[in-house]
Order: structure tokens, then C-alpha cells, then sequence
């Protein structure tokens, strides 16, 4: 059973690897055996969470990536190919959702930078990595949405539209590419990142309430979901959407 989890040799892609979520991914499946290309905008961080995965016996990659860049989506993989020559696991987990006043004082300049950053971006770099992977024989690719996608709030409305479109979109690539390329979704909850240290006590007494399990999750708790859809272990999953949130979305609460 262990073999199920088993990615040595194999190489993934994260993308806003360098922190968070990703970096937790990245580490997980570095630890199973897969070399790993760390993308995000700022090469040096990227260039430390590299030094950091290398520690476990496989080869890392830093590259400087845009997520909302079209062009940078064919250069991230163009990279991918002269260091490793293949490619098995893409992770679009880049993502941001800036603040706004209000739904009217929502500015064209914010809902593009959304849009590109959370759709544009990922759609272009899932078709790129899926045509490579399904030339090989096989691969899988895993959106990270947010729960925003199923229950949004007022002040992430075009973000939440966004990571929505992702879960259609994987729904989309699953069928083009049935049979090779597995394509899914992970949406996370609220999790104890970085970012979390920022966050009021009011919004941290909110997640208490709200979440079943009564608090947010530790980043560690994401990386079996995300060993899941990478691995062999979901041979037979694709086009799915899998909920580590702790019980929050659709919760009575």
C-alpha cells in the first residue's frame, strides 16, 4: 500500500510554492520521492524553499513565475523541460484575493488582476502542462480553489468567482484528456499560515464559531489530500472536488 504514495522519480510543479499551502505541498511530495520546481514571483524566496526540499535527496528547481502572466506559463514549462525533461504533477496553487471597499468601487484594474491571477493564469498553464503530460502517457494536475468558490462572501466576490471557474474547468480537462490526464480540485478552509498573523480576533473567533471542528487547520493537514490526487492512489479520480476545510462549507453553523 505504501507504493500507492510512492512519487519517486516523478517531477511536480507548484506554483506559489515558496510559502503556505504550496510550500507544504512541495515538501510532502518531496518527501515521497519527487523532484520539485518551485514557482513564484520572487526567485529568491524561491531559491530558499529549493535549498530547503533538496534536503530530502531529490533535485529542486526555483524559477520566477507569474501566475497572471500568460507568457510566463509557457517559460515556467519551457524551464521544466531542459532541467527535468517531463513533467507528472502540476499544482496551480497561486492565488490572492485584494480587499475592496465595496462591490461597486470594484475597479477594472482589481477584477483583472483577480481573474488573471486566479483563472487566466492557471487555465494556460493547466492546457501547456496537460498536453505535455498526456504525450507522456500520464500526469495529474491539482487546482487549489478555496471554499470561497461554494460559499462566498462579500468582500472576495470576484475572487470567489474565480476559484469557482476552476472547478469547471477541471471538470472540462478531465473529459478532453480522460484516461491520462487527471484533473482535480482541492479546496482548502482556513488554515494557520503566514498570512494568518494578520488576521483580527474578531475573524479568529469567527472560524471558531463557524468551523465544525472548531479551528483552523494546521498546513500540515493539507498535504494528504494533495499526496492523494498526485499519487497513484487516485488512479480513478479525476474531475473531483475534495473539501479540507474542516467541516466548514455547507456547515449548519
Amino acid at each position: 500500500m505504501d507504493k500507492l504514495f510512492d512519487l519517486t522519480g516523478r517531477v511536480a510543479v507548484v506554483t506559489g510554492g515558496s510559502r503556505g499551502l504550496g510550500l507544504e505541498m512541495a515538501r510532502g511530495f518531496a518527501a515521497h520521492g519527487a523532484h520539485v520546481v518551485i514557482a513564484s514571483r520572487k526567485l529568491e524566496i524561491c531559491e530558499q524553499a529549493a535549498a530547503e526540499l533538496e534536503a530530502y535527496g531529490v533535485r529542486a528547481l526555483p524559477v520566477a513565475f507569474h501566475a497572471g502572466r500568460w507568457d510566463d506559463a509557457a517559460r515556467l514549462m519551457e524551464a521544466v523541460d531542459r532541467e527535468f525533461g517531463r513533467l507528472d504533477i502540476l499544482v496551480n496553487n497561486a492565488g490572492a484575493s485584494p480587499l475592496y471597499p465595496s462591490l461597486a468601487e470594484v475597479s477594472e484594474e482589481l477584477w483583472n488582476k483577480v481573474l488573471d491571477l486566479n483563472l487566466k493564469g492557471p487555465f494556460r498553464l493547466s492546457v501547456l502542462a496537460a498536453e505535455r503530460m498526456a504525450k507522456a502517457g500520464g500526469g495529474s494536475i491539482i487546482n487549489v480553489s478555496s471554499t470561497s468558490a461554494m460559499q462566498p462572501g462579500e468582500h472576495e466576490i470576484p475572487y470567489a468567482m474565480a476559484k469557482s471557474a476552476l472547478h469547471t474547468m477541471a471538470a472540462g480537462l478531465s473529459h478532453m484528456y480522460g484516461g491520462k490526464v487527471r484533473v482535480n480540485t482541492l479546496v482548502p478552509g482556513a488554515f494557520l499560515t503566514d498570512i494568518s498573523k494578520a488576521w483580527p480576533d474578531e475573524l479568529r473567533e469567527m472560524i471558531s464559531r463557524s468551523v465544525p471542528m472548531g479551528r483552523a487547520g494546521n498546513p500540515k493537514e493539507i498535504v494528504g489530500a494533495a499526496l492523494y490526487l498526485a499519487s497513484d492512489a487516485s488512479s480513478y479520480t479525476s474531475g473531483s472536488v475534495i473539501k479540507v476545510d474542516g467541516g466548514l462549507t455547507y456547515s449548519r453553523g
